[in-house]
């Protein structure tokens, strides 16, 4: 994100940069965070949190889109990045939702 708002308008600093930047940031973070969690009811919880914040992301992104601060195949190219990791985190969590009943 911090290359990807580098080119946003200065107005946008304290707005949309920030969220954008701290949005992707917490889903590092709590993905990183989860693997610190005993338990599996614990982990699937961080993750969902993980989950909304790429939500809360992509819709940031579709902002800085409407507003024209991304262009079209740079956004599509990031929406797709983030459905992958929205795909790839719900798969590890059934992963663990299963784990946990055995």
């Amino acid at each position: 994100m911090y290359d990807v708002t580098q080119n946003f308008p200065t107005s946008e600093r304290y707005g949309l940069i920030d969220q954008l930047k701290r949005s992707a940031n917490s889903i590092i973070a709590n993905i990183a965070e989860s693997q610190g969690r005993y338990s599996y009811n614990d982990k699937i919880r961080v993750l969902y949190q993980s989950r909304g914040e790429i939500f809360e992301t992509r819709s940031h992104l579709k902002v800085a889109h409407g507003l024209g601060y991304l262009p079209d195949e740079e956004f599509k190219k990031l929406d797709k990045d983030y459905e992958g990791l929205v795909i790839g985190l719900n798969t590890y969590i059934q992963y663990l939702s299963k784990s946990r009943t055995k």
